[in-house]
């Protein structure tokens, strides 16, 4: 078995002079009618989850709605959105969904984030999904607000966490009153009781990410200062046998912020995940600086221009405030963009309440630029969860975002002339999907890396294909560290062409 290796390749750019970026057009798409609303408990969440359902390549849509029922989209062929919502899954107290392959079987399960009990629910085929029998997975009432799974060796399911909010039963809360992570590490073929993760500082995004690339998924939490008020922090937990928090002497540096959102991508060109967290006010870009054992990041804000801090549009001045995060390259010149979800949280006074969602477009010297109203995105709804993916199938990232006590907003992406590479991984073993698999792409521009996570963003999640903008690449070539560490032969590619690895 090869052993796992990183190739820390810088992007290189053919002209030291810097060219502003494309910057793309969407058209909005017809959707059917939907919701995220509700009362202070659904103030937060708003997710959806994105996956092919139907075996038909496009990607399908399973919304939260809060106090209303949830609703699942079928994708006609990226034109337009059928609702079809079957019967285990319309649900109310629904915040978010992320879908992934608990039972390996090939056919995409949904774990589902609710005020009350989180659900497991096992795809049965053809969109149509059942209660998961002798699982043993059993949930609470909690207020969960963050999600994310990995398989841990030597495992036939998957590790899961649920991040929950504030305990609501808590007669002295809200304040400081947050819950405890919730990890469930599988017991054979089987769960138990949840293992706490304490102390708990009310997470709103989490991600189960190998971010020293040797081997082991750790859970970073993206924790709400609103609520926790004093003495908490960012998290990152150590999954060894026996969890434990990383801390200064480890190189993990205290933080504080009103964390909402986590992205995660290699963007420096290092073969490491950097990291976009969403906040009240300024977000926060970090590039990765430590090593193994080491988890230390340098924060790149200000000086790549990322604080998306107040509104970009509209007469509004007062703070922003983020959800989701996600990065993708949407005008394919292979540089990942960054998209937020911005919304005030009700009638927060201090916040701005005309405030529009962030697209910021990467420049060739690693700064980012604002083209969202440009790009006809910066609509003035209070959004939380979205999707980045390619609706369609025709190679550009394509949005959906989904709003609080708004209509969700269905985008296409339009006229997008660069080249691109969409990637599936599957495996016909435990672990389908591939998760913790890391897919490297070279091309004229240098190397791109990608890790497959189930995770992060705002209660949002996707399972599928993996998109590479390539420029005016012809061709590429690619390899996979799969998730044992067994690394791939390189192979040569044509641009423009979806792509499906089997182990």
């Amino acid at each position: 078995m090869a052993t796992k290796a990183v190739t820390a390749t810088i992007l290189v750019f053919a002209t030291s002079a810097v060219a502003d970026p494309v910057v793309p057009s969407f058209e909005r798409l017809p959707a059917p009618d939907h919701i995220y609303a509700g009362g202070w408990e659904h103030f937060v969440g708003g997710g959806v989850a994105s996956f092919d359902c139907n075996g038909d390549s496009f990607p399908d849509l399973y919304v939260a709605g809060g106090a209303n029922t949830a609703q699942l989209m079928i994708n006609q062929s990226g034109k337009a959105f059928e609702a079809k919502t079957p019967d285990a899954l319309d649900i109310t107290g629904v915040t978010g969904a992320y879908p992934l392959d608990i039972d390996s079987d090939g056919i995409t399960d949904l774990a589902i984030l609710r005020v009350g009990p989180d659900m497991l629910l096992r795809g049965t085929g053809n969109c149509d999904f059942a209660p998961f029998e002798g699982l043993g997975f059993s949930s609470g009432d909690h207020w969960t607000t963050a999600f994310s799974a990995t398989w841990e060796t030597g495992n036939s399911l998957p590790t899961l966490a649920f991040g929950t909010y504030v305990d609501r039963s808590n007669p002295d809360g809200p304040f400081e009153t947050c819950d405890a992570t919730l990890l469930y590490r599988p017991m054979g073929d089987r769960y138990g009781a949840a293992q706490l993760l304490e102390p708990g500082f009310c997470a709103l995004s989490m991600l189960f990410t190998d971010w020293a690339r040797e081997g082991r998924a750790d859970l970073r939490l993206s924790n709400d200062r609103h609520y926790y008020v004093r003495g908490g922090e960012e998290q990152l937990w150590a999954m060894t046998a026996e969890p434990r928090l990383y801390g200064s002497e480890d190189g993990w540096q205290s933080y504080q912020l009103w964390g909402m959102g986590i992205a995660s991508r290699d963007i420096t060109g290092d073969g490491y995940s950097d990291v976009y967290l969403t906040s009240m006010g300024d977000q926060k870009l970090q590039y990765f600086q430590g090593d193994a054992g080491r988890p230390a990041y340098k924060d790149a804000t200000y000086e790549r221009g990322t604080t998306a801090h107040r509104p970009h549009a509209g007469e509004d001045g007062r703070p922003s405030t983020g959800w989701h995060a996600g990065f993708g390259d949407f005008n394919n010149d292979g540089l990942d963009d960054i998209f937020v979800a911005k919304g005030n949280v009700e009638q927060m006074p201090d916040a701005a309440m005309q405030d529009p969602n962030n697209l910021l477009l990467q420049t060739s010297d690693q700064r980012f630029v604002e083209a969202g109203a440009a790009a006809g995105i910066a609509t003035m709804d209070r959004s939380r969860g979205a999707a980045l993916i390619d609706l369609d199938l025709d190679g550009a990232l394509d949005l959906v975002v989904v709003n609080r006590r708004a209509a969700i907003e269905v985008y296409r992406n339009s006229d997008v002339q660069g080249s691109w590479l969409s990637v599936d991984l599957m495996q016909d073993r435990i672990n389908s999907a591939a998760i913790g698999a890391f897919i490297e792409v070279r091309s004229e521009l240098g190397q791109q890396t990608r890790e497959i996570t189930i995770g992060g963003g705002h209660a949002s999640g996707h399972l599928g294909p993996q998109h590479f903008g390539l420029g005016s690449a012809h061709e590429a070539q690619l390899r996979v560290i799969w998730p044992d560490g067994e690394t791939s032969d390189w192979q040569n590619l044509s641009a423009n062409q979806h792509v499906t690895l089997s182990r």
